[in-house]
């Protein structure tokens, strides 16, 4: 077995704890929150993070070791992909079930938009 230099081994083990602390926060989050939409932030942003930082930790450290491979990579690719399209068809769905979780439309802006100043709009 061959040995990691001290800074690739320190880096490694920084980025693990660093995604151990972001996979707890989310783990927090979803146990701990109010409501459903707030619960889903906890699993979908915080802990994408942390298995991230561990599966670059592991990137790094089995590419220091000459067994270099995308497995970590394309997990990490699934991961942010994945996370974020299940979050919104999950949104979606509480919406449809609950129609007081939609957010109002937005205000309409009254004036004009082509950089005109409300002087020179026509009365």
């Amino acid at each position: 077995m061959t040995e990691l230099p001290a800074w690739l081994d320190m880096l490694a083990a920084a980025l693990v704890i660093v995604g151990v602390a972001f996979a707890l926060v989310g783990s927090l989050g979803l146990a701990k929150l109010s409501d459903f939409l707030k619960r889903l932030h906890g699993p979908t942003k915080a802990s994408t993070l942390g298995v991230g930082c561990v599966l670059i930790a592991s990137m790094l450290y089995f590419s220091a070791r000459g067994g270099a491979t995308l497995h970590e990579l394309l997990i990490t690719l699934f991961v942010f992909l994945t996370a974020p399209v299940s979050a919104h068809l999950l949104v979606k769905a509480a919406m449809s079930l609950d129609p007081r979780i939609v957010p109002p439309d937005p205000p309409t802006v009254t004036g004009t938009t082509s950089g005109e100043s409300d002087a020179d709009a026509p009365r």
